[in-house]
């Protein structure tokens, strides 16, 4: 369909929107334009950069927490204030 008269002869023109047109506009050369859909990819992109941003943030987190943790293990341990020990049993 490329010309109004072919929106009007296959009937295009909604009720709601053919109340709309004031009187004595020749309805053939009117054209509805319609709204484009909806696109979901810009949403989803957004929330698996979210979730992926989260992950990476607690995997940091807690690569941090384990470096802290070995840290004041090594520092207390060279003060003399705790001993670690691993045994080996020889055969």
């Amino acid at each position: 369909m490329q010309l109004p008269e072919d929106q009007m002869r296959a009937g295009h023109i909604p009720a709601d929107i053919y109340r709309q047109i004031p009187p004595g506009t020749d309805v053939r050369r009117v054209v509805i334009v319609q709204q484009a859909p909806r696109s979901y990819t810009g949403p989803i992109i957004l929330t698996l950069v979210i979730a992926a941003g989260s992950v990476a943030v607690l995997l940091v987190i807690a690569y941090v927490v384990q470096v802290i943790a070995a840290a004041a293990v090594a520092v207390i341990s060279a003060s003399g204030g705790i001993s670690y020990t691993v045994n080996r049993r020889h055969k």
